[in-house]
C-alpha cells in the first residue's frame, strides 16, 4: 500500500509517503518513498521542500495562501514526471492525519466520517491552536482524494488509559462534568511509536515492560507506560503543563497568574502570549529557545544559558522520579524528540543523582548516541537508559494501514 501521512500545523504542511502493508510492518520493512514540507502558509514567500531517496530534489519558494494550496503543491511534487514517486494520486491507498485533540471521544485511531469530523471540530475549543489547522489539512486532502479512506491519529488517544485519580484536577467536580476540564496529555503518537519500538528491540511485547519515556523538544513531556498503557503523563488540559519547554513554562503555581492579572494589570491575552511564546528556555535565558544554541552559549560562559539548561534538566529529573514512583519501578528510561535524541549534556543532567533508582548513564555511550537508536546506560544497570528516535509519521502510516486492512475482506 502507498500511505500518505500528513501533519498540518497553523502555517505548515509536512508529509511523508510510505510503502507499507501488514507484512512489511511485521518485518519492520515499510519504507519512506518521499517526504516534504510547505512552510509559512499565508505569509509568502513560502519555502517548499521535497526529498526523495535521501537527497533534496525540489526546493523553491511559492505564494501559498491556504492549506488547500499547500496540499496541491504536495501532490504536484509526488506526481512530478521527473522527480515524483507516483504517476497519479490515485495510487495512494490511504491518508493518515495527525489530529491533536480528541477529548474523551476516542482512545484509538479511527477512519474519518461525518461524525468523527464533527467531534474533531467540537474539540477545537480544547486545542484552538491545533485542531482547526488539522481539520483544514484534512478537508483539503479529502477534496483531492474523496474516495480514499482517511484516518485520524490522535495525540490524546494514547493517554485515555490514564486512571481518574491521575487525570482529575482538584477543582469542583462539576467543571469536569459540564466542561470536561481534566488532564488529557499529548505527544501520544510519539509515545506509541517508542513503546512499540522498544518492545521490538527487546524481542518482546509492549505488555512485557514498564517504561518512562521523555519526549524532549520545543514541546516536551514525559509519560509512564505500564505494560503498553499510558498511566501518567506530564502535560495536562493544554500543552502548557508539566516540563519546561522552548517557550512554555511547564508546571506553574496558578497564583502567579492571578497575581500578574490582579496586581500588575496584565490582560488574559497578554498572559496567554507570555505563557505560550516568551517563557521556558527563551524566557529564562533571554537568548533563544533552541537548546543547541543554549548549549553553545553555556560553553562560552553565558550564565543565563547555563541556568536555563540546568532548570530544564532538573524539571525532567523531578518528573522521572515521579513516574518511577507511579510505576513502582521501571525497566527502561527512554529519551526521544529533538533534544532527547541529540543532546548528551541534557540527558546527563536529567539522570543526575538517580543512581538510587538504578538509573545511570555511561559517559562514552551517552556522547556517542547522537540521533540514533542506542542504549546509553552501563552494562548491568537496574534500569536501562535508551535513546530511541521517534517517528510519528511512521506510526500514523501504520495506524492507517491497520484500519484499512481491517475493513478489507480477509483483512488483506
Amino acid at each position: 500500500m502507498k500511505i500518505l501521512a500528513l501533519n498540518c500545523g497553523s502555517s505548515t504542511v509536512k508529509y511523508q509517503l510510505f510503502e507499507s502493508d501488514p507484512d512489511l510492518i511485521r518485518r519492520n520493512e515499510d519504507r519512506v518513498l518521499a517526504r516534504g514540507s510547505i512552510e509559512r502558509i499565508g505569509t509568502p514567500p513560502s519555502p517548499v521542500k521535497f526529498v526523495l531517496g535521501g537527497a533534496a530534489r525540489i526546493g523553491y519558494e511559492a505564494d501559498v495562501a491556504s492549506h488547500r494550496d499547500a496540499v496541491d503543491i504536495a501532490i504536484e511534487c509526488l506526481t512530478d514526471p521527473d522527480n515524483g514517486v507516483i504517476r497519479s494520486i490515485g495510487e495512494i491507498d490511504g491518508v493518515g492525519h495527525r489530529v491533536v485533540h480528541a477529548g474523551e471521544y476516542y482512545a484509538e485511531s479511527v477512519i474519518i466520517d461525518a461524525e468523527v469530523e464533527r467531534r474533531i471540530e467540537e474539540c477545537c475549543e480544547l486545542a484552538p491552536l491545533h485542531n482547526p489547522h488539522n481539520l483544514s489539512g484534512y478537508r483539503a486532502v479529502r477534496a483531492a482524494l474523496p474516495e480514499c479512506p482517511h484516518v485520524a491519529v490522535f495525540d490524546t488517544a494514547f493517554h485515555q488509559t490514564v486512571p481518574r485519580q491521575a487525570y482529575l484536577f482538584g477543582l469542583p467536580y462539576e467543571l469536569y462534568e459540564k466542561h470536561r476540564i481534566r488532564r488529557y496529555g499529548f505527544h501520544g503518537t510519539s509515545y506509541a511509536y517508542v513503546t512499540q519500538r522498544f518492545a521490538a528491540i527487546r524481542g518482546g511485547s509492549p505488555a512485557d515492560y514498564k517504561l518512562i519515556i521523555c519526549h524532549l523538544g520545543s514541546g516536551s513531556s514525559a509519560c509512564a507506560v505500564d505494560r503498553g498503557r499510558s498511566v501518567e503523563t506530564s502535560m495536562g488540559f493544554t500543552p502548557l503543563d508539566g516540563l519546561m519547554m522552548g517557550t512554555r513554562p511547564g508546571l506553574l503555581d496558578p497564583g502567579v497568574l492571578l497575581h500578574l492579572i490582579s496586581r500588575h494589570g496584565l490582560s488574559v491575552s497578554e498572559v496567554a502570549e507570555m505563557l505560550n511564546s516568551r517563557s521556558g528556555l527563551l524566557g529564562l535565558s533571554g537568548v533563544t529557545n533552541d537548546m543547541r544554541a543554549l548549549v553553545a552559549a553555556a560553553r562560552r560562559g553565558d550564565p543565563r544559558a547555563a541556568l536555563a539548561i540546568d532548570v530544564f534538566g532538573y524539571r525532567v529529573k523531578k518528573y522521572i522520579g515521579t513516574l518511577y514512583a507511579v510505576l513502582n519501578g521501571a525497566d527502561a528510561l527512554i529519551f526521544t524528540g529533538g533534544i532527547g535524541e541529540h543532546q548528551p549534556l541534557v540527558r546527563r543532567l536529567c539522570c543526575q543523582s538517580l543512581d538510587s533508582l538504578g538509573i545511570l548513564v555511561d559517559p562514552e555511550r551517552n556522547e556517542e548516541a547522537h540521533g540514533r537508536e542506542m542504549r546509553v546506560s552501563p552494562d548491568g544497570a537496574a534500569t536501562e537508559v535508551w535513546v530511541i528516535p521517534t517517528n510519528e509519521e511512521l506510526l500514523i502510516a501504520r495506524e492507517t494501514v491497520r484500519l484499512i486492512a481491517g475493513r478489507r475482506p480477509g483483512g488483506q
